[in-house]
């Protein structure tokens, strides 16, 4: 690792006083790397006096508000790591005192892919700094010492089409309140066929500028665009919050993913290549080559709005598409601010467009995008419901899709397992993000000899989450997104105990807010054993052997995740092949996501493949292109001497 010369002004000037030091850049920093911040960083942690671990928090907000904008290629976790790395050279930190919760999240964030546990972010809230607003949509709402701040006013969201932001042509807007006291955030741009129809048009017309850009620039401009996202990490938060009643830790994990899908998406940039194909025909060069397909419609969803309305349109542009992203009635300003970052770094006009509209005119926008002749592709991601009728309506029109539907993901525990693990990859899979999310262990199949002490935890593990005001750090589990799924999943619940399931725990709403509800003896005559509930239920079902477990796991019409536990991995991996999902996690929960990963279901739960190379096949064409000698014979015409060669 390169190393400053002590000539070097210290990187950061401390102020001490308070829980934790602040940190002030004392010079601009030139965008030499990590290995030159943590050199520096090393540096200043070496001198006399420095509690390393006890200053984590303080270094690392100046390293994310300050380093970031000023440098976005720096990862802070990394940099931190290779400073505290340098700092002590037997990689044990030297401390005075206990750690606080705020210092052992910093040493668990900078160490690991994602914190052990997502009520590590629950115990600091939010790491505090600067913010800037997020073009084009106002501050729609704000962190504030940890805890989501309601806005200081209504604020406006606009389209953007071809570059510029802008209301919709008629004029018309949609109010969108928050679910939790039905508080008005924001005035909503009401898009229809007329707005929609433009967006198609200046993404094909943008196809002559971002579709041309070499792979380097285009790999600039989504690297700025992960700095402006990390930078505008607190509005953006906070508006998702807001929006969709997500608890605090499930926002931050949002943003984190989102800005690490945009950096995948920057590497994959060079990923478009092909090949040489061996050719019969003397002298012929045969090529395979792939090339963008044209405009992409990404219609995203609101449960996991940064991830998904990011996946929905980093890869495509990465891969020399230009998009259109159809935003989410509940998450407005979640998306929009996707593609502020995304136009803000520099990207030509039209390459990314965003229309917004009011829930009445969904089908009608929906519509139009697809139909539109110039949209050559269409990625979905929601309920297995509509996204047979997207694809319907692409296949009428012989438009390609990538469709990432519902799930019903079944968690095996073979009477091998370690329960305590299960139980952990249980309580998280089954009921983070009051359990709407796609992959949520909505079945829990256990071998009977090992069922009682599974869920004696279980149910202990499910009752100590704090339920309560979403937008206080301190909560785990928030509302759900409306009364509609309220309404599911009470009707689920009740038709479960009226055909003999009984409910160790939860089961009964207060308001949007529903507990952790642990259901036992559910059999296939109960709507919950196949209905996807998308609420913090967990089903279980307690079976006799392997062979039945994987029954009950394939006996479903979805196939998206599902997870094995066992201490016999090489039986487990057997038992994982058996499952019919997309997705297999031994020893692991369901919930899990990697930008660099091939995600995709199977059965209902739909087709394709989004992350990195696997999305390759999914959003470029591949074309074959060969290149003949002159003195080619061919089998019909003039100087034809024989068949052979041909």
């Amino acid at each position: 690792m390169s190393r400053p010369c002590a000539a070097t002004p210290p990187l950061l000037a401390v102020t001490r006083g308070g829980e934790h030091p602040q940190y002030v850049l004392t010079h601009a920093l030139p965008r030499r790397g990590l290995a030159w911040v943590g050199g520096h960083l090393a540096q200043q942690l070496r001198q006399p006096g420095v509690d390393v671990l006890g200053d984590l928090a303080g270094l690392l907000d100046s390293l994310r508000f300050s380093v970031l904008p000023t440098a976005p290629e720096c990862n802070p976790r990394r940099a931190l790591r290779r400073a505290v790395a340098a700092s002590d050279e037997e990689g044990s930190f030297r401390k005075s005192r206990p750690l606080s919760p705020r210092e052992v999240f910093y040493w668990k964030w900078c160490n690991s892919v994602i914190p052990v546990s997502m009520s590590d972010f629950d115990a600091i809230g939010c790491p505090g700094g600067s913010s800037r607003a997020v073009a084009a949509t106002g501050r729609v709402a704000r962190l504030e010492g940890g805890r989501v701040a309601m806005p200081d006013a209504i604020r406006t969201v606009d389209l953007l089409i071809d570059g510029r932001w802008a209301p919709a042509q008629s004029g018309r807007r949609t109010t969108k309140f928050r679910n939790v006291d039905n508080k008005p955030l924001s005035e909503v741009a009401a898009a229809g066929r007329a707005d929609a129809a433009a967006a198609v048009d200046a993404a094909a017309a943008a196809r002559a500028t971002w579709g041309t850009w070499p792979p380097g620039q285009r790999r600039e401009v989504l690297q700025r665009a992960a700095g402006l996202l990390t930078e505008r990490g607190d509005d953006i938060v906070g508006a998702m919050c807001q929006e969709t009643g997500a608890v605090l830790s499930w926002g931050l994990f949002n943003l984190k993913l989102a800005t690490d899908m945009l950096i995948e998406a920057a590497a994959q940039t060079y990923g478009i290549v092909g090949d040489v194909v061996p050719s019969d025909v003397p002298g012929m060069t045969a090529l395979g080559i792939r090339q963008p397909v044209g405009v992409v419609v990404g219609l995203a969803p609101w449960n996991a709005p940064l991830i998904l309305g990011m996946r929905a349109v980093a890869l495509p542009l990465a891969y020399g598409n230009t998009v259109v992203l159809k935003a989410s009635e509940e998450a407005p300003a979640t998306h929009v601010a996707i593609a502020a970052a995304l136009h803000d770094a520099g990207m030509p006009p039209g390459a990314i467009n965003v229309i917004t509209n009011a829930p009445a005119d969904a089908a009608d926008v929906v519509d139009e995008l697809i139909c539109h002749p110039q949209t050559r592709c269409i990625n979905f991601t929601g309920s297995t419901s509509v996204g047979r009728v997207i694809g319907e309506k692409a296949g009428r029109h012989l438009k390609r899709t990538v469709l990432e539907l519902g799930g019903k993901a079944p968690m095996l525990v073979l009477a091998d397992a370690d329960i305590p693990a299960a139980v952990r990859a249980a309580v998280a899979g089954s009921f983070m993000n009051q359990g709407q999310i796609c992959m949520s262990t909505e079945r829990i199949v256990v071998e009977r000899q090992v069922a009682d002490e599974f869920l004696d935890q279980l149910v202990t593990h499910a009752g100590r989450l704090a339920m309560g005001d979403p937008h206080e750090p301190s909560t785990e589990l928030g509302p759900l997104v409306n009364q509609r799924a309220v309404d599911h999943v009470a009707s689920l619940i009740a038709d479960a105990q009226n055909n003999g399931a009984e409910v160790l725990i939860g089961g009964r709403a207060d308001g949007l807010f529903y507990p952790p509800t642990v259901l036992r003896r559910v059999t296939p005559k109960m709507r919950v054993y196949s209905e996807e509930s998308f609420g913090p239920v967990a089903a279980v079902i307690e079976v006799d052997g392997v062979d039945e477990a994987v029954d009950v796991a394939n006996d479903t019409e979805l196939g998206l995740a599902s997870a094995v536990f066992s201490r016999d991995v090489a039986n487990a991996l057997q038992v994982a092949r058996r499952i019919e999902a997309g997705i297999c996690h031994i020893n692991g929960t369901s919930v899990h996501d990697e930008p660099q990963m091939p995600f995709g279901g199977v059965k209902a739960s739909g087709w394709g493949r989004f992350g990195s190379r696997a999305a390759l096949a999914e959003f470029t064409d591949l074309r074959w292109i060969t290149i003949s000698p002159l003195d080619r014979q061919y089998p019909f015409g003039p100087h034809v001497p024989s068949l052979s060669g041909i």
